[in-house]
């Protein structure tokens, strides 16, 4: 390691809050863009107003538009309609008990058989017949996640059974040209994020010909006081098409001009602690748990 890497590995020990056998510049979360529904199940989820709900007609319609909403953050296609035939449909019913009733959120395919049911929290019946919007909104953003849950669990027994999806090979990711960069950065971040993340598993693309994700990476330099430099790192994975599915963000501090000729050590440094992030974007959009799949390859 060259004694400007070797700087820049204390310097990063110091500033992160533990390092391990290799230093880890710019050490990046998925975050919970990582964590959306990975691919859609169907082109459309037909969310239409429930009946019988122990609530106003105008309230059911109103919670239709507060759980598509909520769904449409995590980016599942939803939609306040009557299903047409090639829509799969969320049904929206309540089970009432005592003074109290339950919401249950049943997801069914296009020829209506129910495939996974959501529930959702006990709300007192006298709060649920005369709700407010304050809480068809908290019952839609409670009930979300439980229903992207069973959309995602759909969705990976189906992959389970088709042998030629993202669950069953190999994903095929584009590594495009990184950006930014000063220096010979943009070359050896590339470089290095391809040797990197081939050796994880995906097989890497220089284009986007047959891709299933895109990894760009995007380098900002911002000069700060006392010499110094703040170097920020976007890796965005994007699917073929160019939805986003999650980003790996890379920040640090280093005196002014560190980079500003060859990055060596510090590409090789940077892509190792990146790449681990990029892939468990891509897994976790093919289905796959990426810590039990770390599990699995160490036994």
């Amino acid at each position: 390691m060259t004694r400007q890497s070797g700087r820049l590995a204390l310097l990063l020990c110091l500033l992160l809050s533990a390092c391990g056998d290799l230093p880890e510049p710019f050490l990046g979360n998925p975050g919970a863009t990582a964590r959306r529904l990975a691919q859609p199940l169907a082109p459309l989820l037909a969310v239409p107003a429930g009946t019988g709900m122990l609530m106003p007609d105008t309230d059911s319609l109103e919670l239709a538009k507060q759980i598509a909403t909520a769904l449409q953050a995590t980016e599942v296609p939803a939609m306040v309609r009557t299903p047409e035939k090639s829509d799969w449909r969320l049904i929206t019913r309540v089970e009432h008990n005592g003074d109290s009733v339950t919401p249950l959120f049943i997801v069914q395919d296009p020829q209506g058989q129910e495939q996974g049911t959501a529930q959702g929290e006990k709300v007192p019946l006298r709060l649920w017949a005369n709700a407010n919007p304050a809480l068809l909104r908290q019952i839609a953003a409670e009930a979300a996640p439980r229903i992207g849950a069973v959309l995602t669990s759909i969705r990976v027994a189906h992959d389970k059974a088709d042998p030629g999806s993202l669950y069953n090979r190999p994903a095929k990711v584009q590594v495009a040209d990184v950006t930014g960069a000063p220096g010979d950065g943009n070359t050896s971040l590339t470089q290095q994020m391809r040797a990197r993340l081939a050796v994880l598993g995906p097989v890497v693309l220089t284009t986007s010909a047959g891709a299933d994700f895109i990894v760009q990476g995007e380098v900002k330099v911002v000069p700060e006081k006392k010499r110094q430099e703040r170097v920020e790192i976007q890796w965005i994975i994007k699917t073929g098409s160019g939805d986003e599915r999650g980003r790996v963000v890379q920040l640090n501090e280093l005196p002014a001009g560190t980079l500003n000729r060859y990055w060596g050590d510090i590409a090789v440094v940077v892509a190792t602690a990146a790449s681990g992030g990029v892939n468990d974007v891509i897994l976790r959009q093919a289905g796959h748990d990426p810590n039990e799949t770390k599990r699995s390859e160490k036994r």
